[in-house]
């Protein structure tokens, strides 16, 4: 597969993202237990383009997910196919580095499945599990995000807290569907948020 193809890596403060990185090794020991060996590529100086390659541990704490938020086993992920990953931003100096991997989506294609959106939370719907984001005053700035029980939600030191730590006005990145509703305002599944 040509290395234009692949993703690149975002840092995030503690977490680091990747959208559309090539499995280069899947071990498997259980469901839940394992690693993943992935590239994504790294832009340099002189417009040249390397390839770069990580190791991801996934344990327990893992939400291993398909790009439509439902649980998914780790040993469905195979050498040769795409993720995308949220990962900790703390890799070991071995070669190739290591990482704890908080979030896995199994792509079943190469174009990515998710998207990464940074702004300000203008409400919070803690009965029906909706986040808002945009202008709290216009409706048709907004996103609704739908917050399942698989939605990792972190504070600013990367902390798991329960949505209900959230409030209107906090700046928040949260990694989501690609696919979002027609409607006003747009709707898509929040598989990740941050708090910044």
């Amino acid at each position: 597969m040509p290395i234009e193809n692949r993703g690149t890596l975002s840092q995030f403060g503690p977490v680091m993202a990747i959208n559309n990185a090539f499995v280069e090794e899947a071990q498997c020991r259980s469901c839940s237990i394992g690693h993943l060996l992935i590239s994504y590529t790294v832009p340099t100086r002189n417009e040249i383009v390397s390839m770069e390659t990580v190791r991801l541990n996934i344990n327990r704490n893992t939400r291993i997910i398909t790009p439509n938020g439902q649980n998914a086993c780790l040993c469905s992920i195979r050498s040769g196919s795409w993720i995308d990953a949220v990962f900790s931003s703390r890799m070991t100096r071995s070669i190739p580095p290591q990482s704890n991997a908080f979030i896995i989506i199994a792509n079943r294609r190469s174009r990515s499945q998710t998207r990464i959106f940074t702004g300000r939370i203008a409400s919070i719907d803690l009965r029906h599990r909706f986040l808002y984001t945009g202008n709290p005053n216009d409706v048709e700035s907004q996103i609704r995000f739908v917050i399942s029980n698989q939605t990792v939600i972190l504070d600013r030191n990367g902390t798991p807290v329960p949505l209900s730590r959230l409030r209107p006005g906090q700046r928040v990145r949260i990694v989501h569907s690609n696919a979002m509703t027609a409607s006003i305002p747009p709707q898509t599944a929040a598989f990740y948020i941050q708090q910044l």
